[in-house]
């Protein structure tokens, strides 16, 4: 007996004097960590892709060692989590970082002037693309191909407004496309003429009469499409992004050789879910770097478009109250049939009555299907009816939101809906009070990747035109900890991914941004001019700030 207790206090003398295990990187500063339970900490240690340990110093210290490098961030800097942007179009956003810049045209002058400069860098006969037009810039008056013709005789326009809801097609485009004066309209779409010639502006599902004839990029343009992406954002600290659809293979390239440096959600179109569905069968879901499950669908266009579905009509065109993009029968149907298959469906719905079109069905289907963990999403969820707001934390439907576009649109929502109608635009305090879990993302290309500018969005509540100082509905502002969990504990909860990243939490992937200023401490107004100045994706750094 003796023996034995002499054996039990030597084996505890060696295990306290064994050396504790080494970080690779030790950071001490201020630090948000997301974790609700304890969302403040002073340092962390990182060893390989992963956070070791997170709290004080003293219970982080043991973790250096000889090699360990150890970072003294200055006072007033902080770190959080690494962003989320929970909507992207992602390899599109990559390709509008080289199209032609027309967001900040603030003139019909100014638009062509773009349009020409553009088209005198590109050759004969290439296409262009993108754009980002905001017609609200000049008043609101649509572009007409009538502008642009003179000035590219020789290259196909085909230019979308901000929201990717309508392009403008240039005569040459039109002539590509097989399309006169006397094309029919699409169910699901608009097409703008006047005095029965064609405009060459095309909405919704009209644009795909144009979209067909646009040649496909190569896998090279892909592939630096892709990377330009992911080190814009990087910059901007995002470390993961939801893709709404498309581009798998360019996503699978990356992966295969070691090039991701943001990790991707990859999405498909809800007419497309029997391949991911096979796809998942056969190969996976995927890794923390490259994930697949997750559907897209519309039900409605956009307010900007006036193709938003409302129940009552738009203040500005009384005969005139959007309509659906996808008939309900057809939608239910398709949601019903993913969802079998365990698919994620992440579906668009704007107006109020495409909102509640789209709860009716995502409540029907989960009674007919029976209970899962399925975390049915709404994209976008701008202008919901107020009696519909507790339904989402009834139903456990993320709204999977944009903070940019408050402030977007807040310059002209009230000419489009009137004063009532925009008291739960955006609701983002009301749908958090009533218990929902809101997930905000950028919609890039339509707006910018910057969640800065979205967390000051959040906030603030100041539209873009500078005549909302105190905000556009300001009842709705959040604090800025709330946009912070949206950006990221959240956004990982709308990817099934709050285990493994969303928090700087030991055991959870280490990724995570060092922001110039603490954004909590300072005014919310200077949050949006905050600079990034590292981002960190599993431990590596893969932006600084110059």
């Amino acid at each position: 007996m003796k023996n034995n207790v002499l054996l039990l206090v030597a084996v505890l003398l060696l295990g306290a004097c064994a050396k504790h295990p080494t970080a690779d990187t030790f950071i001490r500063g201020k630090i948000w960590t997301g974790n609700p339970a304890k969302p403040w900490a002073e340092a962390m240690a990182i060893k390989g892709d992963t956070l070791v340990a997170v709290g004080s110093g003293p219970e982080v210290s043991p973790w250096i060692g000889d090699s360990t490098t150890v970072i003294a961030l200055p006072a007033g800097q902080l770190v959080t989590p690494g962003f989320i942007d929970t909507h992207t179009h992602f390899v599109d956003g990559g390709f509008r970082l080289s199209s032609v810049q027309l967001r900040d045209a603030k003139t019909r002058e100014e638009f062509v002037q773009h349009i020409a400069d553009y088209a005198n860098t590109v050759p004969a006969g290439t296409w262009i693309m993108g754009g980002d037009w905001d017609n609200q810039n000049w008043g609101g008056e649509l572009p007409e191909r009538g502008w642009i013709d003179a000035v590219t005789p020789n290259h196909p326009v085909w230019i979308n407004r901000l929201d990717g809801h309508m392009s403008l097609a240039n005569s040459a485009a039109l002539k590509v496309a097989g399309i006169t004066d006397k094309v029919k309209d699409v169910p699901g779409g608009a097409i703008e003429r006047k005095n029965g010639q064609l405009t060459g502006v095309f909405k919704d599902n009209a644009m795909s009469l144009i979209d067909r004839v646009v040649p496909p990029a190569s896998e090279v343009q892909e592939d630096r499409a892709l990377d330009a992406a992911m080190n814009y954002v990087a910059s901007k600290g995002v470390t993961s992004a939801h893709n709404m659809s498309g581009y798998w293979q360019a996503f699978e390239r990356a992966r295969q050789q070691n090039r991701l440096i943001t990790r991707i959600y990859a999405g498909t179109t809800l007419d497309n879910w029997r391949n991911l569905d096979a796809r998942i069968k056969s190969q996976g879901r995927g890794d923390a770097w490259l994930r697949f499950g997750n559907v897209k669908q519309f039900v409605d266009g956009s307010l900007g478009s006036h193709t938003a579905a409302f129940f009552k009509p738009f203040a500005d065109a009384p005969n005139d109250s959007g309509f659906y993009l996808t008939p309900p029968d057809e939608l239910y149907r398709g949601i019903k049939s993913a969802d079998s298959a365990g698919l994620h469906l992440m579906v668009h719905a704007i107006g109020d009555k495409g909102i509640r079109t789209l709860l009716d069905i995502y409540e029907r289907v989960q009674k007919e299907n029976g209970p899962r963990d399925r975390r049915f999403r709404i994209e976008h969820l701008q202008h919901i009816h107020p009696a519909d707001i507790p339904r989402l934390k009834t139903l456990g439907v993320i709204a999977s939101m944009q903070p940019y576009h408050a402030i977007d649109d807040g310059r002209f929502a009230e000419k489009y809906l009137g004063y009532e109608r925009c008291k739960t635009t955006y609701a983002f305090k009301s749908l958090m009070d009533a218990g929902a879990t809101v997930a905000f993302g950028s919609d890039w290309f339509v707006a910018p990747p910057t969640p800065l500018e979205g967390i000051y969005a959040a906030v603030t509540r100041r539209t873009l035109d500078d005549k909302n100082p105190d905000g556009w509905v300001p009842e709705q502002k959040i604090t800025v900890e709330q946009a912070l969990q949206a950006y990221t504990l959240n956004a990982a909860y709308a990817s099934f991914e709050e285990k493994i990243k969303g928090s700087l939490e030991p055991g959870k992937l280490a990724d995570f941004v060092i922001l110039e200023k603490d954004i909590t401490a300072i005014d919310p107004v200077a949050i949006r001019d905050v600079k990034v100045l590292r981002t960190v994706v599993g431990g590596k750094v893969v932006y600084v700030m110059k």
